[in-house]
């Protein structure tokens, strides 16, 4: 519990903690709190005892409540308690602060899901600048709209998509919680079309996105060239951890798979010197990580840096895949270990055909994948 004198140029200037939430309690005013929360908003709230229990309300927001203002409310709320009145009416509301509503859902909607550290990010980057201020509850279709309309239009539109996603997700979240009685984001239109791509990289492009992520260099350079030698997920490689290295395999449960289904990677020679050039941090369970406590992230900028050292048409990591495959039906490998190398379970491993065809193709998997890094390595190293 952090406490000071607050003053009004102080306020403005207290910066948000990296996670979380922290109050600052006014030194001189019982109860009455600064809280802060990662994203950036601010609001004032008081801490009181009414009938033996600690509650708390919120005063109001900052900057529409100043700091003179919610010293006045709090003085009318102490005033209340002194009479033996509950200034919140006589129960705790929920608090309806964005900022602080969002962080409950990340922690109890989507702590569990695969995709927490897209979900996260998104959040703190999209949306939390925009709404992280505001009542949860003051939130209209129309500030669905716009906060959509604003990623689209800085010529964003896939990120736009996820953005919605994962407003109308929170907002579904905040309706069964009991927090807002409808959700804003219903029969929003998503942004744009869901393009189906066909980008498959050329033999010649490979080998200037393989020279581009050596030139760029960095965690994120390794995990660039091990999803050209995999055919790997981007997340499925990100957040790979050692103990999920076994030998010269990489065993994924199926809490680490699109599909939900475990799955096993054979490394090549290729990718496995690849690996033994990653720095290991003691005591971090993760391979590709700065802080050791969490896998590398930024894959947005990574992408724009690599596109600097490898200057060719516009493409995706996930192209990387298609990419794979089409290289691999090239050298006269089957599309049933193509499809199992990438982890589908659709195509010709899908319905009655999938439940009673239970071969894992690990030998034939493993002579693709070695096949498929001599292929890169003779790229890589043919004369420039």
């Amino acid at each position: 519990m952090a406490k000071r004198a607050l003053t009004a140029a102080a306020v403005g200037r207290i910066k948000p903690p990296k996670v979380g939430q922290i109050e600052y309690f006014d030194r001189g005013y019982p109860g009455l709190a600064l809280r802060v929360s990662y994203g950036g908003g601010k609001s004032f709230v008081f801490f009181y005892r009414h009938r033996g229990r600690l509650r708390r309300i919120t005063l109001g927001t900052y900057p529409a409540l100043s700091l003179g203002d919610a010293r006045e409310a709090w003085r009318t709320a102490r005033q209340e308690v002194a009479q033996g009145r509950d200034p919140s009416g006589g129960h705790e509301k929920p608090p309806t602060l964005f900022a602080d509503v969002v962080e409950d859902w990340l922690r109890r909607d989507q702590a569990k899901n695969k995709s927490v550290y897209q979900s996260t990010r998104i959040i703190r980057k999209d949306v939390l600048p925009v709404w992280g201020h505001r009542q949860v509850t003051d939130l209209t279709r129309r500030d669905v709209l716009d906060l959509i309309d604003g990623v689209a239009d800085r010529g964003a539109p896939i990120m736009a998509r996820r953005v919605h996603a994962y407003v109308h997700r929170f907002f579904r979240w905040c309706v069964g919680r009991g927090i807002i009685e409808t959700n804003p984001a219903t029969d929003v239109p998503k942004p744009g079309a869901s393009n189906k791509r066909d980008r498959v990289l050329t033999d010649a492009e490979l080998k200037v996105v393989w020279r581009g992520a050596e030139n760029m260099e960095g965690l994120h350079s390794a995990v660039i060239r091990l999803l050209v030698l995999t055919g790997a997920r981007l997340q499925e490689i990100a957040q790979l951890r050692w103990s999920e290295i076994v030998g010269d395999t990489i065993k994924l449960d199926g809490d680490r798979t699109k599909n939900a289904e475990p799955r096993t990677i054979p490394l090549s020679k290729a990718a496995l010197e690849l690996l033994k050039q990653v720095p290991r941090i003691a005591g971090s369970e993760f391979v590709f990580t700065l802080s050791g406590k969490r896998p590398i992230s930024g894959w947005d900028a990574a992408k724009k840096r690599l596109a600097e050292f490898a200057p060719i048409a516009p493409w995706v990591i996930h192209d990387f895949r298609r990419t794979i495959a089409t290289g691999m039906q090239k050298q006269g490998v089957g599309l049933q270990v193509v499809e199992s190398i990438l982890g589908h379970l659709s195509g010709s491993r899908a319905g009655v055909v999938g439940i009673y065809q239970r071969h894992t193709y690990d030998a034939e998997k493993r002579a693709a994948l070695e096949a498929w890094g001599a292929h890169v390595a003779s790229l890589v190293k043919a004369v420039r």
